[in-house]
C-alpha cells in the first residue's frame, strides 16, 4: 500500500463553450502533472464545457460534443496521471453536472452531483437532475472522495463519503467571487473537515465569464482544519501536492501560503480580470469610454489601463457649455497620467442641429429633463459610432447608485458593452480611487502613482447637463443613498429597516420608488463586474412591471 500521494491542481480559466481550448488545457496541465510524477491530475468543475453554462449546456448537440470531448481527453491521456475534470452526464434520461475520473484510457467513475444551488447566479435545479449521494473512486488504491461544489457546503454528502471509506476529499468547484467569499469558504470546509476527520482540497476555476469571476484560490485542509496549502486568488496556477499517509491517517505536506489581499485589492482584482476576460472570450482588442472629469468614468478608465494596457483604451471627452473648465482639465490630467488616447470631441453643433430638427414639435414647451437627456444620448450616439468604426468596444461607467436608482440616460450613457463598477456603490467608488492611487500590483498594465487627481475625487459630482448641476439636487447625498440601497437591495430589507437604521422615512421611500420604476433601465443594461451577493441581473430579479411598495409603518 502507497504511502505517499501526488495530486496536480490545475486552477486554469476555461472559456465557456470552448470545448477544444478547454480540452487543450486540460492536456497541458495533465502534461505537467505527469512530469512531475503525479498520480491525479485534478480540474475544477464543469471545465471542459466552462462555467457558469446556463442553459447552454441543456442543448443536446452541446452536451454531445462535450462528452464526446471528454472520451477524447481520456484516450489522449491513457499514458500517465489519472484525470479529473468536470463535464456533463447523460445517465437514462437525466442530464448530470458531473465529474469525470479518466484512467487508462476510459472513465473509470463518474461522480454526479446530488446539491444543486438554485440561488444568486444559480439555476442548476431548472438544468440539471440530481443523483444519489454516491461513494468514493479508487486512483492508485486510494479511495478518493468528490463532493462536488455545492455538495461540500452540505454536511450529508461527506458524510457519506467517510463512512464508505473516502481516505480524503478532493471538492472540484465552480465557485463564483463575492465580497469576503473566500472566509465563507474556508469556514464552511473547516467544518467538513472536522465532521469527517479528513483532509480536504478546494480546488476552484479562476476567470471571468459574463458577470461573475471565479477568483480561484485553492486551498488545502488538513484534518483539524489547518491550513497546509493556499493558491493565490484571481490568477491561473498549477501546484503539485503531496500526501502523505500516517498512522492517523492522510495529511498533506505543507506547501506555499500565498497572500489573501484585502478586499478593497479584490475587487479591483475582479474587475480588472472581469473586464480583460470579457474582451479577450468575447474578441475585442481595444475599448474607448466617455471620460467626463467624473470620478466614474476616471476609475473605469483607469481599470481599463490595468487590464489592456494604455495603447488599447480610447478616452473621450465630449463637452457641452455646461461643461466646466475644471471637468475640461481633469479628463485631461487622467488621460495624460494613464498614457491612453485622449479625443475631444464637442457635442455643441449636433445639439444645436437636433434641437432645430425637434424646434417645431416643441414648440411653446419648456426646456427641462428632455433637453439634458439629448445631450447624453448625443454622447453615446457619437461613442457608439466611433465603436463601430474603430472597432472599440465602449464601456458604460454608471455605478451601482445610479444604477439602482436610474440615475443614467437609457440609450444615451447607459450605452455600451460592459460596465466594471456596475456593482459598486458611489462611496465606495471614492474608496476604490484612493486605494488604486495608494497601490500597484504586477498585474496592472497601468502605471503606479497618483494616476486620479484628488480634484476629481474630491468635487462634488454632477452629470453636468444643466448650469450648476450637482447630483445632490435630485438624490440624497450618497452616504444616505447608499446607506438605503444596501439595506433595501443587498439586505433585502423594507422602508421600517431603513427607518430603525435611521434614515429618514421619506428619503427610504423615495428611494423604494425610484429603484422599482428604474427596473426597465437595468433590463436594457450592459453586463458588468459582479462583487456582492446582490448584483443586478443574476443575483436580482425583479419584474418591470410593479406597482407594489412597502406602506407598513416602521417598529420602532
Amino acid at each position: 500500500m502507497a504511502d505517499r500521494f501526488r495530486l496536480t491542481l490545475a486552477q486554469l480559466n476555461p472559456t465557456v463553450g470552448d470545448l477544444d481550448g478547454n480540452a487543450v488545457m486540460a492536456r497541458k496541465a495533465w502534461e505537467a502533472g505527469r512530469k512531475a510524477g503525479a498520480q491525479l491530475v485534478a480540474l475544477p468543475e464543469m471545465f471542459i464545457t466552462g462555467y457558469n453554462t446556463q442553459d447552454l449546456v441543456m442543448k443536446p448537440a452541446f452536451h454531445q460534443a462535450a462528452i464526446a470531448k471528454l472520451e477524447e481527453l481520456a484516450h489522449d491521456c491513457a499514458d500517465g496521471p489519472a484525470l479529473a475534470i468536470g463535464g456533463p452526464a447523460l445517465e437514462g434520461a437525466g442530464l448530470y453536472n458531473a465529474y469525470y475520473i479518466l484512467q487508462n484510457g476510459r472513465t473509470s467513475a463518474c461522480v454526479l452531483k446530488h446539491h444543486l444551488p438554485n440561488e444568486t447566479v444559480f439555476d442548476e435545479v431548472r438544468i440539471y437532475d440530481s443523483a444519489e449521494v454516491g461513494g468514493p473512486y479508487v486512483v492508485d488504491d486510494v479511495r478518493i472522495g468528490s463532493p462536488i461544489c455545492e455538495d461540500a457546503w452540505h454536511e450529508d454528502v461527506t458524510e457519506t463519503l467517510a463512512e464508505t471509506g473516502a481516505e480524503f476529499l478532493l471538492v472540484p468547484n465552480g465557485s463564483p467571487y463575492y465580497r469576503n467569499k473566500m472566509e465563507v469558504r474556508q469556514n464552511l470546509m473547516v467544518a467538513r473537515v472536522v465532521e469527517t476527520g479528513l483532509p480536504l482540497i478546494y480546488l476552484n476555476l479562476v476567470g471571468g465569464q459574463d458577470d461573475q469571476v471565479f477568483d480561484g484560490g485553492t486551498f488545502v485542509l488538513n484534518p483539524g482544519g489547518e491550513l497546509a496549502l493556499q493558491m493565490p486568488v484571481f490568477e491561473e496556477a498549477i501546484t503539485h501536492l503531496d500526501m502523505v499517509r500516517t498512522p492517523e491517517g492522510w495529511r498533506a505536506e505543507q506547501g506555499e501560503l500565498a497572500h489573501i489581499p484585502d478586499a478593497y485589492e479584490q475587487d479591483y482584482n475582479a474587475m480588472v480580470l472581469s473586464l480583460r476576460d470579457y474582451m479577450r472570450k468575447t474578441g475585442f482588442k481595444r475599448v474607448l469610454l466617455g471620460l467626463s472629469g467624473g470620478i466614474d468614468s476616471a476609475i473605469v478608465a483607469t481599470i481599463a489601463v490595468d487590464a489592456l494596457g494604455p495603447k488599447n483604451v480610447r478616452c473621450v471627452m465630449l463637452p457641452s457649455e455646461y461643461t466646466s473648465q475644471s471637468s475640461l482639465d481633469d479628463a485631461k490630467t487622467v488621460a495624460e497620467n494613464l498614457g491612453c488616447r485622449y479625443d475631444f470631441v464637442p457635442i455643441s453643433e449636433g445639439r444645436q442641429a437636433v434641437t432645430n430638427t425637434l424646434a417645431p414639435l416643441f414648440e411653446g414647451t419648456e426646456p427641462g429633463l428632455t433637453e439634458e437627456n439629448i445631450q447624453s444620448r448625443l454622447r453615446g450616439l457619437l461613442l457608439m459610432a466611433m465603436s463601430n468604426k474603430f472597432g472599440e468596444m465602449l464601456l458604460t461607467t454608471g455605478n451601482k447608485s445610479e444604477v439602482a436608482v436610474g440615475y443614467a440616460t437609457i440609450y444615451g450613457d447607459m450605452a455600451g458593452g460592459y460596465n466594471p463598477i456596475k456593482d459598486m456603490y458611489k462611496t465606495r467608488v471614492f474608496e476604490t480611487c484612493r486605494w488604486r492611487n495608494a497601490n500597484h500590483r504586477d498585474w496592472m498594465m497601468g502605471p503606479e502613482g497618483e494616476v486620479i487627481p484628488p480634484n476629481v475625487i474630491d468635487k462634488p459630482p454632477s452629470a453636468e447637463l444643466r448650469e450648476d448641476q450637482k447630483d445632490s439636487d435630485s438624490l440624497p447625498d450618497y452616504p444616505v443613498l447608499d446607506g438605503i440601497l444596501e439595506i433595501l437591495v443587498d439586505r433585502d430589507g423594507s422602508i421600517g429597516d431603513c427607518v430603525a437604521a435611521g434614515y429618514d422615512r421619506a428619503d427610504a421611500k423615495r428611494v423604494e420608488h425610484l429603484l422599482y420604476i428604474s427596473e426597465y433601465k437595468r433590463f436594457q443594461s450592459a453586463p458588468g463586474t459582479r462583487l456582492s451577493k446582490h448584483a443586478f441581473w443574476l443575483d436580482r430579479r425583479y419584474p418591470i412591471v410593479n406597482r407594489w411598495r412597502d406602506e407598513r409603518e416602521a417598529d420602532v
